[in-house]
């Protein structure tokens, strides 16, 4: 089989056929759309689809995937997704393959920004969401990234095998579910990634819900969204968060985390900053920290 056949399998199960205007007649022997009604709403024959999914497609056209993505309802993330694990089955010339990613490093200038940034909690991402660099109220609201080895200073990793960071979150599988798809959409854009690929693996050796979910092929691209809180020394945070590209660093963001104004996570969290202060740079970016990925 092949990544772009689970994928579609993936996608006709999770289709309702009243959603796409089909009834719903008689007992269906797997959930979701079946071949046949896939192939009638996209216009495209059954045969195809099967061996599409069968990996006995050397190239999908465009056009055909585009159909496909129509008839699943896919969003824009998901129907990026798609096109790029189609084009992974691809059979490809060695000299046209994406080259291997480059080791990524915090610039200066987005250092200080990040210092600048003195009551909002921030991260620097990278590949894999790894955690390549953090302001002090970051590191308060997660953990001293600076004392953990540096393959454990990645958010998904964090997300589901430490314990205070899994603890804190009121919606633990929400994230952790939203954090498998945000990992999906990167192993498409890096499907040779060895580190990737060895963070899926332990994370599927050590959590039993992170095989389950990584397993249904769902995709998404960070953008924005709420999480709330339950920190140690700050209380109960309903904080917003953003992820902004770091423009002319590849695969590189910024994530930040805010507060509604005179809400009282807004006055938590300048508490958890005085907190911050009082204790002394625990865990601040410095030049002397590995932050390369």
């Amino acid at each position: 089989m092949t990544q772009l056949g689970d994928y579609l399998r993936a996608c006709r199960a999770r289709i309702h056929t009243e959603d796409v205007g089909l009834p719903a007649v008689g007992r269906r022997r797997v959930p979701g759309l079946r071949r046949e009604e896939l192939a009638s709403l996209a216009g495209i024959s059954v045969d195809y689809i099967v061996r599409l999914e069968q990996g006995r497609v050397k190239s999908a056209s465009p056009t055909v995937l585009l159909s496909l993505a129509e008839a699943l309802q896919l969003r824009a993330d998901e129907k990026e997704y798609l096109l790029r694990v189609a084009a992974e089955d691809a059979t490809v010339p060695e000299r046209f393959r994406p080259a291997a990613p480059r080791r990524q490093q915090v610039s200066p200038g987005t250092r200080v920004l990040l210092e600048s940034l003195v009551n909002v909690p921030a991260l620097v991402l990278g590949r894999r969401m790894d955690v390549l660099a953090w302001n002090e109220l970051g590191a308060a609201l997660f953990t001293d990234f600076a004392e953990l080895p540096q393959r454990q200073r990645n958010h998904i990793w964090l997300t589901f095998l430490h314990p205070r960071v899994r603890g804190m979150y009121e919606n633990w599988a929400k994230v952790a579910q939203e954090c498998v798809a945000y990992l999906r959409m990167d192993a498409a854009r890096y499907p040779d990634d060895p580190e990737l690929a060895q963070l899926v693996g332990e994370l599927s050796l050590k959590d039993d819900d992170f095989g389950s979910w990584w397993s249904g092929h769902r995709v998404r691209a960070q953008r924005q969204g709420r999480k709330k809180f339950r920190h140690p020394i700050a209380g109960e945070l309903d904080l917003d968060f953003q992820v902004l590209d770091v423009r002319g660093a590849a695969d590189q963001s910024l994530l930040v985390y805010t507060a509604e104004p005179g809400s009282a996570t807004a006055e938590a969290l300048t508490f958890l900053a005085n907190w911050v202060t009082t204790r002394g740079p625990a865990a601040a970016p410095h030049p002397s920290h590995n932050t390369e990925a």
